[in-house]
């Protein structure tokens, strides 16, 4: 990559340039500058749109005069939608577009290098917190690390913007530094613009402490201190122990898709061919059109990238843990080093929240939920609740719930013709509902494939089975016999291995068994399916199952380097 010419846009932290660039911050860039991004934005999309895709823009500031680059940024990502088709633009600086009726015309929210306290009103917070947890995608560049801060000073004023954005600070040196820039994840989706070499550049890059980590974020590039100079002055503290300057990221709160890069402070980023693909490419991850892994840097392992290439996620099912509380459940989880998990409607939340996890919660209850997930670095894939009601005020509150606790399919045993109802909120709230399995007398609908089947002919594909492999064992059922029945309706599963078939049988360590658990997963592998979850629900010896419970996921974590490498 060019590195640029230097620009003479100085500071960030109380410098005099910042009330210079106000004068020419509008909506759009100047003539001149608009011809040049016009020749380098790109000619197409990465990966076409699945459906019509509206990326709201939103560009105050408050208590600084703003970036010079907002209004090419704003170009920028104008015309590189419309002439790529990949998505629409709507430029805001309005706090009532984060109005829910309003949000929920936009796929992703893009925070232009927005400084300083945006909007106080705690109902327009929830609303923004609640959007990405649901499944919106989330931007920010540069100057977004002080969104919501009392500027000058950037006073923290709402810590759960910094967590979900993965950023808070803006420590810097001068604002066209020179930098050797590593591809940390060089084969990541979202990198792809680069060809997987590592490039120099100039401008303001910012440094990083708390929230920041890579703990909590997967990092796709840094600054190489091996190259690097440190010289010239310094505004803030630039300095960290651990020599970590990540510069750019993915990550995932809940459902939604984020995405951070400091790179954006000076103009001519925005007219950088290579630059542009790279938020291009960012911009389809965040709308949900490109799939690219999202699992924290320091959270990888050869097994989870093994997963991560074969699309499989495995989870614990709080069921494992049900006589402990959720937040007990969520560090049992995180301490066997798996990233995500199965709630559970009659499980207690936590000693301090003694309340089950089901509708009702409060929003401080809900906030507390999400950032325990997010410090363990766990992500809720399934919940279940046993009877989703048919009646439809029913039927959306428990959606409504499904959607603030950031799922992606409840597990339940419905009522058949609650079903019409069902799969109507399936499709406005992109959340999935698979029909769980227990014995032939608790479900006498669901208990063999054949039922599910039935009840889900001419249904959107949103309906489909939980397998839960344990019962279908229990009850006389070829679990590898059943899933390829099943095909693209098994949704999610519940993975056991019995001691022996029959009524009888009780969970031992995958592959120690009966259950051909290796073939189940070959099965699965065959037919191309790629379960929600595939969750670990070992339902023996409460208290003392987590050294099974690390067998079982050994033996997991073997078969996907296995199927990898095959």
């Amino acid at each position: 990559m060019v590195i640029r010419q230097a620009m003479t846009r100085r500071l960030f932290l109380g410098c005099a340039a910042g009330a210079a660039a106000a004068t020419r911050l509008g909506f759009a860039a100047s003539p001149d500058e608009r011809r040049l991004i016009e020749e380098a934005i790109p000619a197409q999309a990465l990966v076409s749109p699945r459906r019509r895709r509206r990326l709201l823009i939103f560009d105050l500031n408050v208590g600084y005069g703003g970036h010079g680059s907002i209004p090419t940024a704003n170009t920028a990502f104008e015309l590189m939608g419309r002439k790529t088709g990949a998505f629409e633009t709507v430029i805001s600086k309005d706090p009532s577009v984060f109005e829910r009726e309003s949000l929920r015309r936009f796929d992703a929210v893009f925070f232009n290098n927005t400084v300083g306290n945006l909007f106080e009103d705690a109902a327009l917070r929830q609303n923004l917190a609640e959007f990405v947890y649901g499944g919106g995608g989330l931007m920010g560049v540069h100057g977004t690390s002080v969104a919501f801060t009392r500027w000058p000073g950037a006073v923290e004023d709402w810590p759960e913007f910094g967590i979900m954005l993965g950023a808070r600070g803006a420590s810097h040196r001068e604002s066209t530094e020179h930098v050797f820039v590593k591809l940390d994840d060089p084969g990541h989706p979202v990198n792809q613009p680069f060809n997987g070499a590592d490039f120099e550049y100039r401008d303001e890059f910012f440094r990083f402490h708390e929230v920041y980590s890579r703990q909590r974020v997967r990092v796709l590039m840094s600054i190489d201190t091996s190259k690097t100079k440190w010289d010239g002055s310094q505004y803030g503290h630039c300095i960290r122990a651990d020599d970590d300057y990540a510069l750019a990221w993915v990550r995932q709160y809940g459902r939604g898709r984020v995405f951070y890069s400091t790179i954006a402070h000076n103009p001519y980023v925005f007219w950088d061919r290579t630059m542009l693909r790279f938020y291009l490419a960012a911009t389809q991850f965040a709308l949900g059109d490109l799939e690219a892994p999202t699992i924290a840097s320091a959270r990888l392992t050869p097994a989870i990238r093994a997963q991560e290439k074969l699309g499989w996620r495995l989870g614990i099912e709080a069921y494992t843990f049900h006589k402990h509380t959720l937040f007990e459940a969520i560090d049992k989880t995180a301490e066997l080093g798996l990233p995500f998990i199965g709630g559970l409607s009659f499980q207690k939340v936590s000693k301090d929240i003694d309340k089950n996890l089901e509708p009702g919660l409060t929003d401080s209850e809900l906030e507390a939920i999400r950032l325990k997930l997010d410090a363990a670095g766990v992500r809720m894939l399934t919940y279940y609740y046993h009877d989703i009601p048919g009646d439809e005020a029913g039927c959306r509150r428990v959606f409504e719930f499904g959607r603030k606790i950031g799922i992606e399919t409840f597990m339940s045993e419905p009522r058949p013709e609650a079903l019409d109802t069902i799969e109507k909120f399936c499709d406005e709230y992109d959340i999935n509902v698979a029909l769980h399995n227990h014995g032939p007398d608790q479900s006498p609908v669901y208990w063999r494939p054949e039922g599910v089947l039935k009840v889900c002919q001419g249904r959107s594909k949103r309906i489909g089975a939980c397998g839960d492999v344990g019962y279908w064992m229990r009850a006389g059922i070829d679990s590898i016999e059943a899933v390829r029945m099943l095909g693209d309706r098994l949704i999610t599963v519940q993975m056991h291995d019995l001691h022996d078939k029959g009524p009888d049988g009780y969970d031992v360590p995958w592959g120690t068994g009966v259950g051909r658990t290796g073939e189940l997963i070959a099965e699965v592998q065959r037919l191309g399916i790629r379960p929600t979850m595939f969750g670990l629900e070992y339902s023996r010896d409460w208290f003392e199952s987590m050294p099974k419970i690390a067998e079982c996921i050994a033996f997991f974590n073997k078969v996907s380097m296995a199927s990898v490498k095959g």
